[in-house]
């Protein structure tokens, strides 16, 4: 282990992992995260996309906007719990129990759809029951998803990144779904339903898959030796602050907030941009007469594969300067002049090759920029605070998603 020291703190850096004790066989921990990383989006993305099959069921509510509300407030509130209480709980736990509440709420459409909704347009007991599935959807993702960024975040780099690539994978993985079951099944009541329950069993073998992996991967050598090292550097810490350790809970999670506010505001900026865009503006601004409703279908895919190429381009090449990933991050606020020229400029502009690649871009740079600063943020704090870096950072992340899910309904003239 080596340390670095500050004015005011040491700083302690994670090894090489140079013995066998610390090395990944085989990958094994890597692509665990990378599954983890898709398992904790693949039910919002199950619900959001199966918003066809709700609005069919329940014509009278705003089945989308509701779904984003509910997700995301319960998520933020549960996060910020969590942010507040981490060092008095257990990430494998937290993981644990929120995988379980995901097959929880995700086992709710298909078995209501059997055994109540039946295809019955207007049952809207089965709507509250499916927006309670949503909230609970969204405290499992808080537990999960700063759980696993938390827990990738006291591990080197590379984990990070297959945590962020396995985000995007989720993405990439139900657009493929999409496009199947378009054009597999009809768009009619029985169409509907084949592709929301596809959907959400898709999802719960993916759940049941990431418990699995993630009860497995604490024994794995190099998550034992990382763990081991944690467990180090708080006893450490422990030893040199004494009975002040305990009460410093509150200072330091202000600390680690300080430390990593830049790398946060970048994310947040990331998120305002893209969510204010894609997919509101993808999915009603733009129209192709060549092709038809297939148009938002090949957008929406566009952006999740280039969102996972951006994310695993870091496994080659992560920028070193933070000001610059940072600064990058503000500068996609290009993106808004850029799509409203290919809204309202010239015709050439508003064609389907144009708007395509400027999509391709949005996804690129998400994913990118993203993954940079994910991977780098959890390093400038000392190890044992490295978790609640992460969760601090997923917490920037969730109030970029909102702030960009506002901004969508506002922004294009």
């Amino acid at each position: 282990m080596t340390t670095t020291t500050s004015s005011d703190e040491t700083v302690i850096l994670l090894p090489k992992p140079t013995s066998k004790t610390s090395q990944d066989s085989y990958h094994l921990a890597y692509i665990t995260y990378f599954i983890l990383g898709a398992g904790y989006l693949i039910p919002w993305n199950a619900f959001i996309t199966a918003v066809d099959y709700f609005s069919y069921l329940y014509p009278s509510a705003s089945v989308d906007r509701l779904f984003a509300v509910v997700y995301m407030l319960i998520g933020l509130v549960s996060l910020l719990f969590i942010v507040f209480y981490s060092h008095k709980s257990n990430a494998f736990v937290r993981i644990n129990v929120g995988l379980c509440l995901f097959v929880v709420s995700l086992l709710v459409v298909p078995v209501m759809d059997v055994a109540y909704i039946k295809g019955e347009v207007g049952l809207y007991g089965g709507f509250y029951v499916t927006v309670a599935a949503v909230g609970l959807s969204g405290v499992a993702d808080a537990l999960v998803q700063g759980g696993v960024i938390g827990a990738a975040g006291e591990m080197p780099e590379r984990y990070m990144q297959a945590v962020v690539a396995g985000t995007a994978a989720s993405g990439v993985l139900i657009s493929l779904l999409r496009i199947f079951t378009k054009a597999v099944y009809s768009q009619d009541e029985i169409g509907l339903r084949k592709s929301a329950n596809l959907y959400f069993i898709v999802s719960i073998v993916v759940m049941i898959i990431c418990i699995v992996l993630h009860n497995i991967a604490h024994r794995l050598p190099v998550i034992k030796h990382y763990n081991d090292l944690k467990i180090e550097a708080v006893n450490n810490e422990k030893e040199e602050k004494g009975v002040l350790y305990d009460a410093l809970g509150k200072s330091t999670l202000w600390d680690v907030v300080g430390t990593v506010k830049w790398y946060g505001l970048g994310t947040v900026m990331i998120y305002v941009v893209t969510l204010a865009i894609f997919p509101g503006y993808i999915t009603e601004d733009v129209h192709s007469q060549i092709l038809q409703d297939w148009y938002p279908i090949i957008l929406i895919a566009s952006y999740n594969v280039f969102d996972l190429v951006g994310k695993s381009l870091t496994s080659v090449y992560v920028i070193e300067n933070s000001k610059v990933a940072i600064g990058a991050s503000f500068a996609r606020l290009l993106f808004f002049p850029v799509y409203l020229a290919c809204l309202h400029g010239p015709v050439f502009l508003r064609t389907e090759i144009p708007v395509t690649i400027v999509t391709c871009l949005l996804g690129l740079t998400n994913g990118y920029l993203t993954s940079c600063l994910m991977m780098v943020a959890p390093k400038t704090v000392p190890l044992q605070h490295s978790e609640l870096a992460g969760i601090v950072l997923v917490l920037f992340l969730v109030v970029g998603l909102a702030i960009g899910s506002v901004v969508s309904w506002f922004w294009v003239i």
